[in-house]
């Protein structure tokens, strides 16, 4: 279950924080917190930020209305034998042919779906795509008063001090 968003914004706040020390890539930035959980360190004060988020976008393909259709049955058959197990329990005393009419009744549906979605971008967006958002950097922030504390304990840490000429 979610946690509300009150909860959740108080979860993910820090009071006064201070930048311990800044990574290329996550697991370097969970390295360094496991180190400091490692030397007994009070790390529910640390919080881990991905920052220069970028937004990528790759393009997988073209959008007919062959791919639509294609999509959308796809997307209706798993509904489809959803209700068509709902109908053959609950409705058909175990008939096999309400299992066949909910298939065809989520394919038809699925394909109404996307084929409405489509029709209603105005050829605005001809092309499927995955996207995912990505932080270029990733900063180790820690509550003030342990902050110089994590410094100190992470430049304890072996070729942490090479790191620092890099």
């Amino acid at each position: 279950m979610a946690e509300p968003a009150s909860t959740m914004g108080k979860l993910m706040k820090l009071n006064y924080p201070q930048h311990v020390v800044e990574y290329s890539t996550y697991e370097e930035a969970q390295a360094a917190v496991d180190y400091l959980a490692d030397h007994k360190f009070p790390v529910e004060n640390i919080l881990i930020v991905g920052t220069n988020l970028k937004l990528l976008e790759r393009v997988t393909g073209r959008r007919t209305w062959g791919n639509v259709i294609v999509t959308g049955a796809m997307s209706g058959v798993m509904t489809g034998l959803l209700v068509g197990l709902m109908l053959m329990f609950f409705v058909g005393d175990g008939n096999m042919m309400m299992l066949w009419v909910g298939l065809a009744m989520g394919i038809i549906f699925g394909i109404i779906a996307q084929g409405l979605t489509y029709a209603m971008s105005g050829g605005k967006r001809d092309f499927s795509s995955q996207r995912i958002t990505v932080a270029a950097n990733y900063e180790v922030l820690a509550e003030h008063k342990v902050a110089q504390a994590a410094r100190d304990l992470l430049m304890e840490r072996p070729g942490a001090r090479a790191a620092l000429f890099e």
